[in-house]
């Protein structure tokens, strides 16, 4: 079922100003939009907010310029609107360089940087409500804009003469407008204010904020560009909203614990802005603001988490929630603490004037979050030089870290397990404007290791060393005193305990001594994906280690086109290699090119261990109750490697006969109660904020048509926890071994660990023989239960027996040690494959996604 609105089409546009004509006054949000932004019950649409920046660039008189960064995932208009001076942004071009030259010093003189700083302008970038439902930020910035185009006073000419201000005035379009939409429609009723039923964002969710350093959606890959290519402004900003019933505003610094390996001029530039922003909030008289406190400098590499290590302030402000613009009453026995560093509701030196309680509006939103916003404007503009002079300590001194430090380089191997893949890797480190290498010829490192032509050089000595060590180096979340509770109880950290990209993507990168410049090649573009065809013959073979395989499978099978896969080697050819007869050359290489995987031509037809294969009808169960992020992100993977699929509601698993329709049934991560509908013995106050027709569940009458479905020979695929589902409704002879184990004495949370696979299974065809695996809090691993059936069992990855963590967090080894990771289980007719580790999460786990891919073929 889809829910996503494509942006209706701009009203007429209107007319600019005749020349030489005096500045009419700017059109105020109020006076376009007809209310007053924030006020109670009143939401601005995208398509509305799209036409008012463009209404200020034709007004501004060359002080607003409005860059349509191409369309959003749905369609909309993703926008970066660059606020100046008039003359700032006639030379727009010549500051961007200045910047660019700052922001990475190498061959820099410090005269030179000096005059620069003295020439450049502080560049700050602001981007609002990544999170759709935490609309303030796209409300709040029109008037941001207008504000700074309007305003006359010193300190607001100071921002414009001194400041290039890149504001994204909606880091989520679509989602803006699918929450606008649904909070207008259910106004007046009892769901006024309630949560959109389904994902935010079509394919992330509030996940969309996990994909900095991966790039899997268009609108990252915009943000990226922004941020790391184009730009590298000093200082970053993300505005966001968190629960109700706390502070009102959260501002910078985080809290402990903090990453290392960012200069320490960022640490303290966080503080710095953000007690700039806390003194300006206090200063117009707003109270409940907190910094230090509840969002630890540990997090995922979310973009204001990741940019720090781009020498980049990055910063999230996090203002406290109404029910989207319906005021909310919150008594004062109601707000609490319970937070990192807010123990108790009450004054301390991060939080000295709490906010007492009574009303919380929208515009009390719009209006901390302008403040916050000006402020991180003022802070730069009254130290330009300070700023732009510390861009540029800030990448000397990491480059000058990195090439003092250890490794002296990383090295991506050209021989790899999957080299497409590993030509993804170099593509996404390029994304994040990491300089890259290629070597020309055969190498020899200071350690004395061999490479080939065609590996990949990364060198910590750059700018951006500390992205370097932790996407291409082995990472260890820290284990102290600011990372347990006082009982010793271990502390969650703020999504994922690593974000190591090579591990994510199954890439071998090998730390290495000093590599000889001589015979390397600085890539200027991405690497394409060029696959060949060779051999005259009518069979070609194409490995089916490489994960774009199966993109060109499907690209076969859509063209009717049947093709075989190997069980016994032979001519070379290794058990999960696919084979194509007949196929159109012309066809084969458009294929070839477009995927990158190549076409081997064969001397002789192999007819023997082979078997034709049959890709499986596919549904995958799609709830609402704000819908299912898992799910979100593998309908994104299934499309991007050409998997047709039908999304299943609830209503089509009740009615039964699923087999009429589909072969295999995909339940992405979730709880059983989540699935079925079934309640708690608390009763469920989250269903009511829904209308009935969202209140989700299969209930029993699906419970039995997905059963009856496996029974007479269909394939249920569970991932993450929605195997224990599987496990007690189908009454499978497996033991989830973390289910019930308390945090003290087993607690793994987004880290990489060791795994083996069974690569003879053809569901483990085309993995390695040892590789890993991402564990995520509260993933299930597996025990077969002694019993009568145990042949009906079969282990596709088991985690090793020792020594398991690569990269994050591990506490209680031995509870996973040598347990399943991936099971398969006869059960009738059918099968069930449960998906323990995430093999598809995110559509990152690049390593792992074969485990699920051969599940959706035969």
């Amino acid at each position: 079922m889809t829910h996503y609105t494509k942006l209706i089409p701009a009203a007429a546009m209107l007319l600019a100003l005749p020349l030489g004509q005096a500045q009419a006054p700017l059109t105020s949000p109020e006076k376009f939009f007809g209310f007053q932004l924030g006020s109670d019950r009143k939401v601005a649409r995208w398509d509305r907010i799209v036409e008012y920046y463009k209404l200020l660039e034709r007004e501004s008189e060359g002080r607003l310029k409005v860059v349509n960064m191409g369309p959003s995932t749905m369609g909309n208009p993703f926008l970066l609107v660059i606020v100046s001076s008039a003359d700032n942004l006639a030379r727009l071009d010549r500051l961007r360089e200045v910047n660019r030259k700052l922001s990475d010093p190498r061959g820099l003189s410090e005269a030179e940087a000096g005059r620069l700083a003295a020439e450049g302008r502080a560049v700050i970038c602001q981007s609002m409500s990544l999170h759709a439902s935490e609309i303030g930020g796209v409300q709040m910035a029109p008037e941001l804009a207008h504000d700074l185009l309007s305003r006359t006073d010193e300190e607001a000419r100071r921002i414009l003469d001194n400041v290039i201000f890149l504001l994204v005035p909606s880091f989520n379009p679509d989602g803006q407008i699918m929450v606008t939409d649904w909070y207008l429609k259910n106004l007046g009723t009892e769901f006024e204010g309630g949560d959109l039923p389904w994902l935010y964002h079509k394919y992330a969710g509030h996940d969309n904020n996990r994909d900095a350093f991966q790039t899997n959606l268009v609108e990252s890959r915009y943000m990226a560009k922004i941020l790391f290519r184009d730009w590298i402004p000093q200082a970053y900003v993300d505005h966001h909203h968190m629960g109700s019933y706390g502070a009102r505003l959260y501002v910078p610094p985080y809290a402990e614990p903090i990453r290392p390996h960012a200069d320490p001029l960022v640490w303290r530039e966080m503080s710095w802005y953000g007690a700039h922003i806390a003194y300006k909030e206090e200063e117009a008289g707003h109270s409940g603001i907190i910094n230090m406190a509840q969002f630890s400098g540990w997090g995922h590499f979310g973009f204001h988490w990741i940019t720090p290590f781009h020498n980049i302030a990055g910063m999230l402000t996090e203002s406290a929630s109404a029910k989207l613009a319906t005021p909310i009453l919150i008594h004062p026995h109601q707000l609490k603490g319970g937070t990192r560093g807010l123990p108790d509701y009450e004054p301390q030196t991060t939080f000295p004037n709490p906010w007492p309680g009574g009303w919380w509006r929208l515009r009390d939103i719009v209006e901390r979050q302008k403040v916050s916003a000006w402020a991180i404007l003022d802070l730069a503009a009254r130290n330009r030089e300070t700023v732009l002079w510390n861009a540029f300590r800030k990448a000397r001194r990491q480059t000058e870290r990195g090439a003092a430090g250890s490794p002296a380089a990383y090295v991506i191997p050209a021989s790899q397990h999957d080299p497409l893949t590993a030509a993804k890797l170099v593509n996404k480190l390029l994304l994040q404007g990491i300089e890259v290498k290629q070597a020309l010829r055969a190498f020899v490192t200071a350690d004395g290791r061999t490479y080939p032509a065609g590996s990949w050089v990364v060198s910590p000595a750059q700018p951006k060393m500390g992205v370097i060590r932790y996407l291409l180096g082995r990472t260890r979340y820290p284990d102290n005193e600011w990372t347990r509770a006082r009982d010793g109880t271990p502390m969650r950290p703020y999504d994922m305990a690593t974000d190591t990209m090579f591990e994510f993507m199954g890439v071998r990168v090998d730390e290495a001594g000093q590599v000889p410049l001589a015979g390397l090649r600085t890539l200027s573009e991405e690497v394409p994906a060029a696959g060949t065809v060779s051999g005259s013959g009518t069979d070609h073979s194409f490995d089916g280690r490489l994960n774009d395989s199966f993109r060109a499978l499907n690209r076969l099978l859509d063209k009717g086109i049947a093709v075989r896969r190997v069980d016994r080697g032979a001519q070379g050819l290794r058990p999960g290699d696919f084979l194509v007869s007949g196929a159109p050359r012309d066809l084969l290489s458009s294929i070839a090119r477009d995927t990158g995987v190549s076409f081997t031509g064969l001397q002789q037809e192999v007819r023997q261990g082979v078997h034709e294969v049959k890709r499986l009808r596919l549904g995958m169960y799609q709830r609402y109750w704000g819908g299912n992020i898992d799910e979100g992100w593998t309908r994104l993977l299934l499309e991007q490697f050409h998997f047709p699929y039908t999304s299943l509601m609830d209503a089509e698993i009740r009615k039964g006969n699923l087999g009429e329709k589909y072969d295999a049934i995909i339940l992405p991560e979730d709880s059983t109660r989540r699935i079925t509908g079934e309640k708690d013995k608390e009763p469920d106050r989250s269903a009511e904020a829904y209308p009935p027709e969202y209140r989700s569940g299969i209930g029993a009458e699906g419970v039995t048509a997905l059963k009856t479905f496996v029974e007479k020979g269909g394939t249920l695929i569970t991932l993450g926890g929605a195997a224990g589902f599987a496990i007690e409704k189908l009454e499978l002879s497996l033991r989830n071994v973390t289910a019930g184990v308390s945090p003290k004495e087993f607690w793994c949370p987004g880290s990489t660990l060791r795994a083996a696979f069974d690569n003879a299974n053809p569901l483990g065809y085309g993995m390695p023989p040892e590789g890993l695996l991402l564990y995520l809090a509260g993933n299930p691993a597996f025990e077969i239960l002694p019993g009568q059936h145990n042949d009906r069992y079969q282990v596709i990855a088991r985690y090793a027996g020792r020594d398991l963590l690569e990269s994050g967090w591990l506490v209680g080894e031995k509870i996973l040690a040598g347990k399943a990771a991936v099971v398969a289980a006869r059960y009738g007719q059918g099968r069930v494959i449960l998906l323990g580790a995430r093999a598809q999460h995110r559509a990152q786990t690049h390593g792992a996604f074969k485990l699920f891919f051969n599940a959706l073929i035969r």
